[in-house]
Order: C-alpha cells, then structure tokens, then sequence
C-alpha cells in the first residue's frame, strides 16, 4: 500500500475517554499525516497510554471521533494489519527458550493464521525486519541473552514483521539510560525515514525525543498543546503538563531536563492528587 505523504492518515475530533465516572482524556483533537514522527509527552496518569489505546480501538471513547486510515477503529478490517504496536510491558517471558527470530515471527502469526507453517514470505519478512533494525547477526540468539537495548529492536522487529504503514512504540526507551535513548531515537528516526511510515511514540523523554520528532502532542487529559517541538516546548506549556512546580533546565531551543515533585495535577481541575 503506497501512501502519499501528505495525506492525513490519523485525526481524531473532541475525542473523550472515561474509566467508570473518571474523565482521562478530554475534547482531544489533531491530525498525523503519513510519514511523521510524533512524541506523545506528559506526566504519569495524563492519559498517554490511554489515548495511543483508544486510537488502536482496544479502548472505546465517550464522545468525539477517531479516523485511521479514513476509518473508525473498529472499522479497519484488513487494513489493521497495516498498524503496529510495540506495548509498554511486553508479554514476551526472556526465560523462555525461544531465539530472535522465533519471537520476531510472531508477528506474522495473524497473517499464516492458526495451524499454519510459515512461508518463504513470512521468513522474507522476518530477515528484512531483522535486517532494519540491525540485528540479523542475533538472528539465532536466545531472547533472553541479548541486552536491553537490542530486546527493544526485536520487538519493533516483530512489529515490523507486518509490514505496517503506522507503528505505535510505548516508552520504548524506560529500561535505558539518557545515552542510550538518545541513540535509540537517532536510530528510529533514521529507521522511520527509511521505510517511509508514521512513527508515534508516548515518551517522558522531553528534552531527548524533541531533536527527533516532527510534532510533539503535550498530554494532561486535555490536549495542552501540539506542533512543532521549538514553537510548543516552552515554560509555560510544560507548567500546563508538570505543575507550576516544575523545575526546567534549558540547553538549547528545547528544554534538556524536567525534574518534577511527586505530586500529580488534575488538569480538568487545577487540583493536586497525592
């Protein structure tokens, strides 16, 4: 499937979620065109993972609207195939013996379907995923004795592995350290770039993930603000995110640190939640 790049291929409209008769996201609003690189930023409890859900359709929203591709979620038929989704806490047990690229090939078990042997084409597709994210060498390599870093490429490998034209990544980076998100992002950006797809990423990682995105979408239930990460990221947009209490150091045309106090905010209330 060939898109063109300036088509909008994720928009949702006075989107809202609610968890029983507690508001989580509220009136959320925007458009991804195809081949952008969003980071979905805000404090813990702000609804990231929620909205990055709600959009895959595995949460259904009180109000407003969602389109992938031009579709509902829930109307996507075959076209879900075309969407990947790396979880914050992968249900892949490190202890089991099982090698890269068996894990790798499991995202295609949708496409072989239930009781079938891979194929030339699913081997196909699991050497050029493993060729992407440079890991061919590890091809045969237990899942459990390979680093941090390289755990999170097979499992954008298996992603991959589907071919999709959107990849969903939540906080890929939280096992690594500054260093090492700083490479990882580097190497998404390139990766994206390369294969031509939409790259959405929840992350906490403000002043490291803005030197690599297109757009930044800050997060706190409302939509705080979205666009370019120089004209958005400023002092008075991240106290809308993090509190008045906040504390932001500046390298650069973004801020590099964010150090904030335990204490949460309800955005929809301007109150503090212990």
């Amino acid at each position: 499937m060939q898109m063109n790049n300036n088509k909008i291929v994720i928009s949702t409209e006075k989107l809202s979620v609610a968890f029983e008769d507690r508001i989580v996201l509220k009136d959320i609003t925007f458009q991804i065109r195809h081949g952008e690189f969003w980071g979905i930023l805000g404090p813990n409890g702000s609804g990231k993972t929620t909205l990055i859900r709600t959009l895959l359709g595995l949460v259904k929203p009180i109000a407003g609207n969602i389109r992938i591709f031009g579709y509902p979620p829930d109307k996507l038929g075959a076209r879900r195939e075309l969407i990947g989704y790396v979880p914050q806490h992968s249900q892949v047990d490190f202890d089991f013996p099982i090698t890269v690229k068996d894990v790798i090939m499991l995202g295609r078990s949708g496409k072989i379907g239930v009781g079938r042997r891979p194929g030339r084409v699913d081997f196909d597709a699991v050497k050029k995923s493993l060729e992407f994210v440079n890991l061919v060498h590890l091809a045969d390599r237990q899942i459990g004795r390979i680093s941090g870093g390289e755990r999170q490429r097979v499992l954008i490998a298996r992603a991959l592995a589907l071919e999709p034209q959107i990849l969903f990544l939540d906080e890929p980076t939280a096992a690594l350290d500054v260093g090492a998100a700083d490479s990882f992002y580097e190497w998404l950006n390139k990766m994206r770039s390369s294969l031509n797809i939409t790259l959405v990423i929840v992350s906490h990682d403000v002043g490291v993930i803005s030197r690599y995105v297109n757009k930044i979408a800050c997060l706190n239930q409302t939509l705080v603000v979205h666009g370019i990460p120089e004209k958005v990221l400023n002092k008075e947009n991240l106290e809308k995110m993090y509190g008045c209490e906040a504390v932001f150091f500046h390298h650069g045309k973004v801020p590099h640190i964010v150090v904030s106090e335990p204490q949460q905010y309800d955005h929809l209330k301007g109150k503090k939640i212990d």
